[in-house]
């Protein structure tokens, strides 16, 4: 028996059973184990002022690490560039569409004042970017709830990650996908983690056979732009890798929150940690290293 630990919001729940129906298919048996994590609880203050990235796998980590649970099943982009030791990212399963989406109204229709939701300081920094004089509100809540406070005219648009509406079938509520080169990811948006005690044992060597070449090489650049960076939720990074041929191709931002200084280039490569620590000291000398410190 094979124990995940997942978080009880209905699209991480999504996200387990589809890792469970995987290894089921390969004769496991599988159990879900909810835990609640301190991101879950904490439901009505931007993720930036209580502790940024972590918030939502802590709990789930510390599961692993007692033995309570055997596999955790993770969005990547709620992952911290450093885990605990003793755990490991053991496969990143094909990843979904990695672009956000705007749900409402297109980017063309974006007027002054207009009232847009997110619960994120890099999807606000480059929404404030586009110097539209756009309205920034926070946005909390698992994807149905900020979907109804849409439809209640809490808000005339929200960003969300365009994985977690087609994961649970609301591809529909999409108006304009944002082309990186306009919103630039969160590193790892729409991948998924499988994290496992670095053991050797059973759980290890099962869920290694979820991974997926081609989306661990584009993941790995982001990461290690992210490790170089030192990035959280508190700051605003976005950083997006795609595969032509044997090369990466990798882009990313750093932006103040209020949008008014936006550090962005791009680089290739077919190292994909070297390539992330390479356009991350770029970003760095080409004036990113202030807008962190600051």
């Amino acid at each position: 028996m094979i124990v995940i630990g997942s978080r009880g919001s209905q699209l991480a729940l999504w996200q387990a059973r589809h890792i469970a129906a995987r290894l089921e298919a390969w004769g496991e048996q599988i159990r879900i184990e909810i835990i609640k994590t301190t991101g879950d609880n904490i439901t009505d203050v931007p993720l930036a002022q209580v502790g940024g990235k972590g918030l939502f796998t802590k709990e789930i980590e510390e599961a692993l690490l007692a033995g309570a649970i055997d596999v955790a099943v993770h969005s990547l982009k709620d992952m911290p560039a450093a885990l605990p030791a003793g755990l490991t990212l053991a496969a990143f399963p094909e990843r979904e569409d990695p672009r956000d989406a705007l749900v409402g109204c297109t980017l063309a229709e974006l007027r002054p004042g207009v009232r847009v939701g997110t619960s994120s300081l890099r999807r606000a920094a480059q929404l404030h970017a586009l110097g539209l004089g756009l309205a920034i509100e926070t946005l909390r809540g698992n994807v149905d709830t900020r979907l109804r406070k849409l439809d209640e005219g809490q808000y005339d648009a929200i960003v969300l990650a365009a994985a977690g509406l087609r994961r649970l079938g609301w591809e529909n509520r999409i108006t304009e996908l944002l082309e990186p080169a306009v919103m630039c990811p969160a590193p790892g948006q729409g991948a998924l983690a499988i994290e496992t005690r670095e053991d050797g044992g059973a759980a290890l060597e099962i869920a290694r056979k979820l991974d997926h070449p081609e989306t661990r090489a584009v993941v790995t650049a982001e990461r290690a732009l992210l490790a170089l960076l030192e990035g959280g939720c508190q700051v605003p990074i976005g950083a997006y890798a795609h595969l032509e041929g044997s090369s990466i191709h990798l882009r990313a931002i750093v932006a103040s929150p209020d949008g008014q200084r936006v550090v962005r280039d791009s680089l290739c490569g077919e190292d994909a940690v070297a390539l992330g620590q390479k356009l991350g000291r770029r970003l760095l000398a080409a004036g990113a290293r202030e807008i962190l410190a600051s």
